[in-house]
């Protein structure tokens, strides 16, 4: 069985950092692709980073690029999203995407297996 989780969403001020951390257990290998997606309230999910399998080939929503840096750790099975200058529009929850299964990695129907998120806050 295949269990993503993610963890590290906190309050924070604007300008401030946080880096939010995501287990991917269950799947074989390091060849899958991982994602981050966020959601705002009565919103779609959106994707904001991508990072292909085998650590290669990352890539960021216009919103995030420059901000947030996704990496991964195929050791550790981890994925994390560092973001930096954090803004009130970065108020989110924020999901973990694994194992890409369709064309477009910022649609959430492209993705197999998902977390159940992590709240970021941003106070001006």
């Amino acid at each position: 069985e295949v269990q993503v989780v993610e963890s590290g969403g906190d309050l924070v001020q604007v300008g401030g950092s946080l880096r939010l951390s995501c287990s991917a257990s269950g799947l074989t290998g390091d060849g899958y692709s991982m994602a981050w997606f966020r959601q705002y309230s009565g919103k779609d999910r959106e994707g904001i980073a991508y990072i292909g399998g085998y650590g290669g080939g990352a890539e960021y929503a216009n919103a995030v690029r420059g901000r947030f840096t996704i990496s991964r750790d195929n050791a550790k099975k981890m994925v994390y999203l560092q973001m930096n200058d954090l803004k009130p529009e970065d108020t989110a929850m924020y999901y973990c995407a694994a194992h890409l299964i369709g064309s477009r990695w910022h649609s959430p129907g492209s993705w197999n297996h998902w977390g159940q998120g992590t709240q970021v806050t941003v106070s001006s």
